[in-house]
This record gives structure tokens, sequence and C-alpha cells, in this order.
């Protein structure tokens, strides 16, 4: 018997793994160039959109900047001007100096202006928490329920923020005078308890309040006056907060109405300043000394309590 080895065409060694194949700088290197010129590519095509955002957004930068200026040199007019000397007061150097608190001694000197400022705060105080109150109750009713004719009046209810003061300051006088509160705090915030804006902001809040709160209310057996009290206005807090913030603040710097009412120049704040212009001459550095102690109030409040104001605007959808 004859056994004949046929040889296999590849030989497979049991010994050594085989050589790897010789390392070629230039062929290993090349993806790790390409993709580095990529991404450097990638990068560089960037850097121009980045700057084409940039500078669009640097007109905008500029305008603001301008309005910033435009609305803040006023304030900052008056304050330099009240702590210059009488020599200086009618100086048009936009620099401070040089200072003097002689303005805020002749003020305080020639009216009771602490007073006044206790007065007008009652004033202010006063007439937001009646406005709050009415608008409470008004933006609830438009909101919760639906009756015939319920645009139509609240178009009209809202219309009435439109119509000058000047309009209805003649007919508004006449009624107090008629009711005899004349130069009394209570006729200056009668005829203004009623604010649109208020009703109509509220009212943005109040659509937008989950109506199951509503359902789980009425289904606890909370009639709707309770349901306003114990569920709708805890919710409503920030925005509450805003609003009354807002209106006090409008009370505050309140001119025509109270001098028109305020006959006496020491009751508040806004009529005591008119004091200190007459026939004789004007005193310009009085009138920016009360001015100026006048606006600190409202300063004080704004910064301290500024984010209820934004966050009522963010709340209800209003820009």
């Amino acid at each position: 018997m004859t056994f004949t080895l046929v040889a296999p065409q590849h030989q497979i060694s049991l010994g050594s793994p085989p050589e790897p194949a010789l390392h070629d700088p230039e062929q290993a290197d090349a993806p790790v160039r390409t993709g580095g010129a990529d991404r450097r590519s990638a990068h560089a095509g960037l850097l121009p959109a980045r700057r084409r955002r940039t500078m669009g957004k640097i007109p905008a930068f500029v305008l603001l900047t301008v309005l910033s200026v435009i609305s803040i040199f006023p304030i900052y007019w008056m304050f330099v001007t009240a702590f210059r000397p009488a020599d200086q007061m009618l100086s048009t150097n936009p620099l401070p100096g040089p200072f003097s608190i002689e303005n805020f001694e002749r003020v305080l000197d020639m009216i009771p202006i602490l007073r006044m400022l206790g007065n007008t705060f009652v004033m202010a105080f006063g007439l937001a928490i009646g406005q709050m109150l009415v608008a409470v109750l008004a933006a609830y009713g438009f909101s919760r329920w639906s009756f015939r004719g319920q645009k139509i009046l609240f178009f009209c209810f809202v219309g009435s923020w439109l119509v000058p003061f000047q309009v209805t300051m003649i007919p508004n006088y006449v009624l107090i005078s008629q009711m005899g509160l004349l130069n009394t705090i209570l006729g200056v915030m009668i005829p203004q308890l009623a604010a649109a804006f208020a009703v109509m902001l509220l009212r943005q809040h109040l659509d937008s309040f989950p109506r199951e709160l509503l359902d789980a209310a009425e289904m606890d057996g909370r009639g709707p006056w309770r349901t306003l009290w114990e569920v709708v206005v805890p919710n409503l807090r920030p925005a509450l907060a805003a609003l009354s913030i807002m209106l006090f603040i409008n009370a505050w710097n309140e001119y025509l109405w109270p001098s028109l009412i305020m006959q006496k120049s020491t009751d508040l704040i806004q009529v005591g300043i008119r004091g200190f212009l007459g026939a004789e001459g004007n005193d310009w550095g009085a009138v920016m000394a009360a001015s100026a102690m006048a606006c600190l109030p409202i300063f004080l409040i704004y910064i301290f309590l500024q984010r209820y104001v934004v966050d009522a605007f963010v709340r209800s959808g209003l820009k």
C-alpha cells in the first residue's frame, strides 16, 4: 500500500505569531492630520458666525445704552442740583460738585416734609389696597363666569383706561365737592379706586388659572366667595405683590389730582414741592432737594421688590 503526501499550499506555523506589518508613519498620521484639519476648519467656520452674531447685537446694545442714559439723566441731574450751593444752582456743568447740603436744610426748615411723606404714604398705601380689592373682585367675576354682554362690559371697563384723566377731572371734582371731601385723603382716593389696568392684568392670570382647582374647591363644598379667598388669592401672591407695588408707585407719583383736591400745601409731598415755586421766584435748589427726598422711598421699594414686578409680567404673558 503506497501513501502519497500532498504538501498544503498554505503553511500554518504553530509557533510564534506572525510579525506585524511595518508601521508607516505617513500613512498612520494621515487620518489624524485629516481629522485635525477638519476640526480646525469647522472651528474656523464657527468663528465668523459667532462674530456675526456678536456684531448683530451691537446696535441693540447701543440703542439700550442711549435710552438708559436718556432715562437716568434727569434723575442724575436732580441729585446733582440738589447738592449744589445756591451760587451754583444754574450751572450747566454735568459733573457733580461742589457739594453742599444747604438745600436739604432749607427744605427741613420751611416745610414739615416728614409729616408730608407720612401722609403721602398713607394715601398711596390705602389707594393701592382699595384698587387691589376692586381689581380682584372684578377680574374674578370676568374670568369665572360667562354672562350676556360680558365682552362688551369688559371692553367698556378697559376702555376707561384709555380716557384721559383731564376729561373726567372736572366731574370728579364736582362730585367730591358735593360729598364734602375736599382737602381730605379720602377725596383723593375715591375717584381712583377702579383701576382698569389692574383688572386687565389680574384677568390675564385668572384666565390661565387651573380649572381643576376651582372644580375641586366646588366639590369640597366651597362657594365662589370662599373659593376666591381660600384657593385663588393664595395662588396669586406673586402677581398680587407685583401689582400692589406698581399701584403704590403710581399713587405716590400722582400730582395733578392731589394738587387739585388738597388745597393745603402741607398735606402731601406732591403739593408741598409746589410751595417752592411762586411769583417772587423759584427756589430750584429746594425743589430738587425735596424731589430727591420724595424719590428715595420709591427707589428703595423698587430695588428690593423688583423681582415681583418682573415675575408678574412673565406669568401673565404681557411684555
